[in-house]
């Protein structure tokens, strides 16, 4: 494997809490459906987890960002399945002849507590991204209070992928 064969990509997310619990847009992460009864304000389904994920794939591809792909302004992605955005990304990385081998993401958020779920977002990203677990981590942390974060706000997310062609 040369140089040219493998590349590297970062995205991130941030979105608003929603100020009620919408129970037809419950919070989702990593294309799982978290118990707690907070919603994110977001065109689609507001799993930033992938939106991050999708955004380090157009990156280390060189195909500019889910914005461009998957506009807000655009009513077809209203309340968009996040996992089909990814596979949408996955199938346009595999057409430039790209597969992701190992993944990294980082949550901030002072609320939920995600410890309990880290499992399961790493069985769920592993199975979207077709990895093994031992190629899928996820973090989470806090801004220890500080910030809009802080506040109980919102939560952001970092992605951090190596992608490497597909024969290589």
């Amino acid at each position: 494997m040369s140089i040219q064969d493998i590349r590297i990509g970062h995205g991130y997310d941030v979105h608003r809490f929603d100020a009620n619990y919408t129970p037809d847009k419950p919070l989702k992460l990593g294309g799982v459906v978290l118990p707690d009864e907070l919603s994110l304000l977001a065109h689609s389904d507001g799993d930033l987890v992938l939106h991050a994920v999708c955004d380090a794939i157009l990156g280390a591809i060189a195909a500019a960002d889910i914005g461009q792909h998957f506009p807000d302004t655009d009513e077809q992605y209203a309340n968009a399945d996040s996992v089909s955005l990814l596979q949408q990304v996955l199938d346009l990385a595999d057409k430039k002849g790209f597969q992701p081998i190992n993944v990294d993401v980082t949550l901030i958020a002072q609320v939920p507590k995600l410890a309990p779920h880290r499992q399961e977002l790493v069985a769920s990203l592993a199975e979207l991204l077709h990895l093994d677990t031992d190629r899928v981590n996820f973090k989470a942390t806090t801004t220890e209070g500080m910030g809009y974060i802080g506040r109980e706000e919102g939560m952001a997310c970092h992605c951090v992928i190596l992608m490497a062609t597909s024969g290589g």
